[in-house]
């Protein structure tokens, strides 16, 4: 049997909000198999911050992060309640990611907001490499770089820049937050400024 530590049952709480006990059973179902363990609390109805995800959030903060004189940041996260914008652990997440897109440097938020075009190009470019691959594999290769693209450009699917483990993307973050603070969280949008860097709307 495969032998499940606290440290899984505590990062599979704050994933999902279920209970200590639900998800050590849902782990030793799994055979410690994380992403399994959700599918099972899912089944139950005890991920309880997969079902907040649908509520509506017009509360939260505006936050703006400076780096060294030569980087700036503004970001709106938000919540149900202003209760839980006035939190510690809701003005902490807000000011993460508002650190965290000064370093990472996202061009959109989420992959849906990759425009067609872009998408396109880059599948063409990634066609034009593996061309001399084998073609039962091109398409799996080409899906793998895309993946790669988004991890690249997309906030929520980048790796928080705080994880010492390099395995916690953003939206994982933000689920986390959405169990423990028991209300949906959103990223809203976000603006990022480089000394000298020429953007869309700016004066050259």
């Amino acid at each position: 049997m495969t032998s499940i530590s606290a440290e899984s049952v505590k990062n599979l709480r704050e994933k999902t909000g279920a209970g200590m006990m639900e998800c050590k059973k849902a782990l030793t179902e799994s055979n410690g198999d994380f992403e399994k363990a959700i599918d099972l609390l899912r089944q139950k109805g005890l991920a309880t911050a997969l079902k907040k995800s649908g509520r509506t959030a017009s509360e939260g903060l505006i936050n703006a992060y400076i780096h060294m004189g030569k980087i700036g940041t503004m970001v709106e996260v938000n919540c149900e309640t202003d209760f839980v914008a006035r939190t510690d652990d809701f003005k902490e997440l807000v000011k993460d990611i508002a650190m965290h897109i000064a370093a990472a440097n996202p061009q959109y938020l989420s992959r849906e907001d990759v425009p067609q075009d872009v998408l396109e190009r880059e599948n063409e470019i990634y066609r034009a490499q593996v061309a001399d691959k084998p073609a039962h594999v091109v398409e799996k290769i080409i899906q793998g770089k895309l993946e790669k693209f988004y991890s690249d450009t997309c906030l929520l699917d980048q790796i928080f820049i705080k994880d010492p483990d390099q395995k916690k993307k953003i939206q994982d973050l933000v689920t986390e937050k959405i169990a423990k603070l028991g209300e949906n969280v959103l990223i809203r949008r976000f603006s990022r400024f480089q000394l000298g860097e020429i953007t869309a709307g700016s004066t050259p």
